[in-house]
């Protein structure tokens, strides 16, 4: 950014009021870009967003519109003496409003690992052209943990039978979802007392919607309880069989370098931009982008070549795979299109914005839908179906599209900021990072966990919110978090908010604490690890479960110093994620916008003391930065001193002999 641009870019008006783009986002890239939106007259999220103010009623959740008698609203300085027409107390209704996130947020996220699990069968079957299995190890170990005997059999063979059982849990009626076997036995033992067990995925979905319609359970304790079944069936269930079945068909994760931030787009090549969250289509559209005869097409046109880049968790699912960057977070999807140097943007489902269709229609840039769940009606939006069968087909289509749409460009601006990272750190190759190859194994995680050079484990997720300064919260608490050597985790928006300002490059390593930086230049590896997209948040999961597993730091989840932080949330998704941590016993902290339940002070402490004293989770909401980090530390370190391992020790090199009998 010239020094010109960056002036410019610290005063802005929207209309309503005078804004300043200290206010609205900490990445001069979209600083940038929110100025020549304001001089072109363009309407985007952060500028609606100053001028529509939220319903203060419906955001703390005492709204009710579940029938005709209302809506029924709970306002005024004495909220908890009224009631809606039924009856329904100020409790019930915040109770129904968040369950209902659960369910929508752990249906998007699940419906994601359904459509996995189709196109792996659809693969085994040999009905999709071009594909096949890619990582046949993943395929063997997710096959075991389903039961299948795989002795003698073909890799399409256990693909199909991997499938079926897959797709069963979804409408299973009774017993328990096969991936719950994962966590660790005491959590699981717990669910079962509590009765909150996942059964079926769609089951538990449906019912607690049936449980909070009009007239049904008004009993906020007992309907937040449903809510954390529910979830558990997204986080154990559909959320695990997305990331599970997308490393078999796609490959697992390893480390990849790229960049990510409005730099990575080129002035004098095609752009596509994929935008969603489903990896079949967008891995096709990779290939297709570096077949040859495309490449010549391109040059054909003046285009120097084709340059592919992605916002939100399709690019996470592309960049840990394939090495495509992220062009930003789910706050630059207009943005990147407003530079006027994107030719397409192909879209399938979630955190896709109808705002795109009107942005498009200032530039040449063509939005295209792909998914039959997620159209979006506006001039100038193409729609291609998608053939799950015939997914190359489509690719070509698209990127022919895009390769013709090069000519009619006009003025562009692309922002310069890149940031370079690492990404691809799959709960596979952690192990593999820290043993080796034929000793792979969490157990220096551990040992450093106990002997204190790494305080504890964080994992900062989620998502963009406008209402919310863009990547600030994000940006301080990771920096916090390492500087006091908390290791820390990432997906999603937040892993590629990260990325955007080097935090998941070595370079990193000078925010780091002495004692966590010193077992990390030992691995070689940075102290903010890429961990995927939204689902893969079931990757923690799994690796919070083999650390207990692994012994010495508790029996329990709950048992670690680990801690959940969700900086700038807004997605129904979050809110399920939230929940099923907290179902599996961590520690969950919400920031950016408030809480959902804000009106009623008896729900905020049940989701802190009364979820805690039954999972050992809890969900809190904080505003503050300052006060997020402080929280997490404190329960970092309590968790610490209830392990016995608060006390500096003795650096001590273990056999294990040793280790088998270690006190802890």
């Amino acid at each position: 950014m010239t020094d010109e641009q960056r002036k410019a870019s610290e005063d802005f008006t929207y209309g309503c009021e005078l804004c300043t783009s200290s206010d609205l986002t900490v990445d001069p890239a979209a600083a940038e870009m929110l100025t020549i939106a304001d001089e072109l007259g363009i309407s985007t999220m952060f500028s609606r967003a100053a001028e529509m103010k939220p319903c203060p009623i419906g955001a703390e959740g005492a709204c009710c519109k579940l029938c005709a008698m209302g809506p029924c609203r709970i306002s005024g300085k004495d909220k908890e003496g009224k009631t809606g027409v039924c009856g329904a107390t100020l409790e019930t209704i915040a109770a129904r409003n968040f369950a209902r996130m659960v369910a929508a947020g752990s249906s998007a996220h699940s419906d994601h690992g359904r459509d996995v699990a189709f196109t792996l069968k659809a693969v085994a079957e040999g009905e999709i052209e071009g594909m096949r299995v890619t990582d046949e190890v993943k395929l063997a170990k997710v096959a075991r943990d389903f039961g299948i005997e795989i002795e003698g059999k073909d890799v399409s063979a256990i693909a199909g039978e991997v499938a079926d059982v897959a797709l069963s849990q979804f409408g299973q009626q009774t017993g328990e979802l096969l991936f719950a076997r994962r966590a660790p036995e005491k959590r699981q033992a717990l669910w079962r007392n509590l009765g909150i067990t996942p059964r079926g995925i769609d089951r538990d979905v449906v019912e607690l919607l049936h449980r909070t319609n009009a007239g049904n359970d008004q009993d906020y304790e007992d309907i937040l309880d449903a809510s954390m079944k529910c979830a558990l069936g997204d986080g154990w269930g559909g959320s695990m069989i997305a990331t599970d079945l997308s490393d078999i068909l796609f490959g697992t994760p390893e480390p990849v370098r790229s960049a990510a931030n409005l730099g990575v787009l080129s002035p004098d090549q095609v752009n596509i931009v994929i935008h969603g969250h489903e990896p079949l289509l967008s891995s096709v559209i990779v290939q297709s982008t570096r077949k040859p005869e495309m490449i010549e097409l391109a040059k054909s046109v003046g285009a120097a070549g084709i340059n592919l880049v992605g916002i939100c968790c399709t690019a996470n699912e592309n960049l840990m795979r394939q090495g495509v960057p992220p062009a930003g977070n789910m706050l630059h999807q207009e943005l990147s299109i407003i530079t006027g140097a994107v030719e397409a943007m192909v879209v399938d489902v979630q955190c896709v914005f109808q705002g795109l269709a009107r942005t498009a229609e200032y530039f040449h840039t063509k939005l295209i839908t792909t998914s039959e769940k997620a159209h979006i009606k506006g001039d100038g939006v193409v729609h291609i179906q998608v053939d799950e069968h015939r997914p190359v087909q489509a690719a070509d289509e698209i990127v022919r599209r895009a390769i013709e749409n090069f000519p009619n460009r006009g003025d562009i601006h692309i922002p310069t900021e890149t940031g370079q990272l690492i990404a691809g750190f799959s709960h596979e190759y952690i192990r593999h990072m820290l043993g080796g190859k034929m000793r792979a194994s969490l157990r220096p995680l551990n040992d450093n966990v106990m002997n204190g050079r790494i305080r504890g484990l964080a994992a900062v997720v989620g998502c963009n919110n406008p209402r919310t300064k863009q990547d600030a919260g994000i940006v301080h608490i990771v920096r916090e978090l390492i500087a006091n050597d908390v290791l820390c985790v990432v997906t999603g928006c937040a892993a590629i908010a990260s990325g955007k300002y080097g935090l998941l490059a070595p370079e990193t390593m000078e925010y780091a604490g002495d004692g966590l930086r010193e077992v990390l230049e030992t691995v070689g590896i940075p102290p903010v690890l890429h961990v995927g997209s939204c689902v893969d948040n079931s990757r923690i999961l799994t690796v919070l479960s083999e650390v207990v597993e692994e012994g010495g730091l508790g029996e329990d989840i709950s048992d670690l110093p680990a801690i959940g932080i969700c900086p700038e949330w807004f997605s129904e998704k979050a809110i399920a994620i939230a929940t099923y941590c907290v179902a599996s016993g961590a520690y969950v902290i919400f920031g950016g916008v408030g809480s959902p339940v804000a009106a009623s002070l008896e729900l905020m402490d049940y989701m802190i003391t009364g979820w805690e004293e039954r999972v050992g989770g809890k969900l809190a909401f904080i505003q503050d930065h300052e006060a997020i980090v402080a929280s997490a530390l404190d329960t970092i370190d309590a968790k610490r001193a209830a392990l016995k391992i608060d006390a500096p020790r003795e650096r001590v090199l273990f056999d294990m002999e040793m280790r088998r009998e270690l006190d802890v």
